[in-house]
C-alpha cells in the first residue's frame, strides 16, 4: 500500500511539474517584451530565434489544454508531425529570404544541410508527403535558389504526385483525404505557390494550371460577397461556405498563396494580370480592417477579440509583394510598417514573437492559445529582409 501510495505522488507531482513549468517559462519570457532599439536589432535577433529553431522547433500543441497535458501526450494527441511541417517550412523561408539578402553562406548551408536531412541519397522524401501541408515544405526547397533543386526531383515530384491523389472531380485539391468533401483556404498557400514553382522549374503547365484553377475556384465560392474576405473553407457539392468568414490564419492563408503564386508566375503568362487584379482587390478589403496600432485579431471583424501576430505576420508579407504593384505602393508600404512596428513591440527578449493564434482544431473550432509560432518567426523574417523583383 505505503509502494501504491509513494507512486500516485511522484505521478501526481510529475504531472503538476509538466503543466507548471511551461507556464512560467511564458510569464518570464514576457518580461521586458518589445524593447528593442530599432529594426535592425530586431531583425537580427527575429533571425538568431529562426535558426535556432530550424535545429529545435518548438512542438505547437494539437491541443488547448495548460492542465494534465501528460495524458494528451500519452494517448497521442499532443501533437501531429503535419503541424510542424508547416512550422519548419516557414522558417526556411524566413531564413532563405534573409541569407538571399545579407549573402549570409553559413545561413545557406545550414538550409542545404536541413534538406539533406530530411531526404534520401537518391533525392526523395525521408517521410512521404500525403497531405497538402507537406507541399509548402516542397516550396520552400524550390525557393532556396542556392539550391539545386534538380538533386532533389524525386522529392518534388513525391509531393506532386500527392497533390494530384488529393484532386477531386471539379479538378479542386481537398485539403487532407478525410475531409475531401470541402475545400479549405489553407491549400491557398499550402500548394498554389509550390505548383507554379514547380511548373516553371520543370515545365509542366498543368501545374500551373491547377494552381491557378486552385485559386480562382476558391475566389468564387470561398469569398463573402462584400468584400474579398476569404471564409474558412466551402463545400464541394453545395458550394456552401462553412466555418468563420474573417478568420485571421485562414486569411492569411489566402494572402500568402495569392503573394507566392503571382511572384512565381512568369511575366508573360495570360492570368499575371487577372492575379495582379486580385491582389489589389484583396488588399483593398484587408487594409479596411487593420487597427491603429497596426495590429489585426485572430476573427478581423471584430477588433475587440484578441490579436493575433500569426495574422499579422502573413498581411505584413503580402503587403509587401502588393506594394510592387504601384497602384498600391504607398497606402501598402505604409500600412506594412505599421504591421511591423506591433510586431516589434510583441516579440520577447529572446528574438521569440509572441501572441500567435495555436492550431486549429477543425471547421469552426479555432485555437485561444496564443504563444510562440515559429510560422510567424518564419514570415517577419521574409518582409523584413524582402528583396523586390525586378520590374518588366
Amino acid at each position: 500500500m505505503i509502494y501504491f501510495l509513494s507512486f500516485s505522488v511522484v505521478v501526481i507531482v510529475s504531472a503538476l511539474v509538466m503543466d507548471a513549468i511551461p507556464q512560467f517559462n511564458i510569464w518570464q519570457s514576457r518580461i521586458k517584451i518589445g524593447r528593442f532599439p530599432n529594426q535592425h536589432i530586431w531583425n537580427e535577433k527575429v533571425f538568431q530565434t529562426a535558426k535556432k529553431w530550424l535545429h529545435n522547433t518548438p512542438v505547437i500543441p494539437l491541443t488547448d489544454h495548460k492542465r494534465l497535458i501528460i495524458i494528451d501526450k500519452w494517448q497521442g494527441n499532443y501533437d501531429r508531425p503535419a503541424i510542424q511541417v508547416w512550422q519548419e517550412s516557414s522558417l526556411v523561408l524566413g531564413l532563405t529570404a534573409y541569407a538571399q539578402k545579407t549573402a549570409a553562406q553559413k545561413t545557406e548551408k545550414e538550409i542545404a544541410d536541413f534538406f539533406i536531412s530530411k531526404t534520401t541519397a537518391q533525392g526523395g522524401w525521408k517521410i512521404k508527403p500525403t497531405d497538402s501541408d507537406h507541399a509548402i515544405l516542397g516550396y520552400a526547397l524550390l525557393n532556396a535558389d542556392f539550391i539545386d533543386a534538380g538533386k532533389y526531383k524525386a522529392a518534388l515530384d513525391e509531393t506532386y504526385q500527392m497533390i494530384l491523389s488529393l484532386k477531386g472531380e471539379d479538378g479542386t485539391i481537398a485539403y487532407k483525404n478525410h475531409v475531401r468533401q470541402f475545400r479549405f483556404v489553407d491549400t491557398i498557400g499550402f500548394i498554389c505557390p509550390f505548383l507554379v514553382k514547380y511548373g516553371v522549374k520543370f515545365n509542366k503547365p498543368e501545374a500551373i494550371q491547377l494552381a491557378l484553377h486552385q485559386v480562382f475556384e476558391f475566389v468564387k465560392y470561398g469569398l463573402m460577397p462584400q468584400e474579398k474576405i476569404p471564409c474558412h473553407t466551402y463545400h464541394l457539392h453545395t458550394k456552401i461556405p462553412t466555418g468563420l468568414f474573417g478568420w485571421g490564419r485562414g486569411l492569411g492563408w489566402f494572402l500568402i498563396g495569392l503573394a507566392d503564386t503571382y511572384r512565381a508566375l512568369p511575366v508573360l503568362h495570360p492570368q499575371k494580370a487577372t492575379l495582379k487584379h486580385l491582389i489589389i482587390e484583396v488588399a483593398h478589403s484587408v487594409l479596411k480592417f487593420q487597427l491603429l496600432d497596426g495590429s489585426y485579431t485572430w476573427l478581423i471583424f471584430d477588433e475587440k477579440s484578441r490579436k493575433d501576430s500569426s495574422t499579422v505576420a502573413t498581411v505584413a508579407y503580402f503587403l509587401t509583394v502588393a506594394a510592387e504593384i504601384p497602384e498600391l505602393k504607398i497606402e501598402s508600404n505604409e500600412a506594412k510598417e505599421k504591421c511591423l512596428n506591433y510586431l516589434q513591440k510583441v516579440t520577447r527578449r529572446t528574438g521569440a514573437i509572441d501572441f500567435s493564434q495555436g492550431d486549429t482544431k477543425g471547421i469552426g473550432i479555432y485555437s485561444q492559445n496564443f504563444d510562440i509560432l515559429p510560422f510567424t518567426q518564419g514570415f517577419v523574417l521574409r518582409t523584413l529582409n524582402f528583396r523586390p523583383q525586378p520590374q518588366p
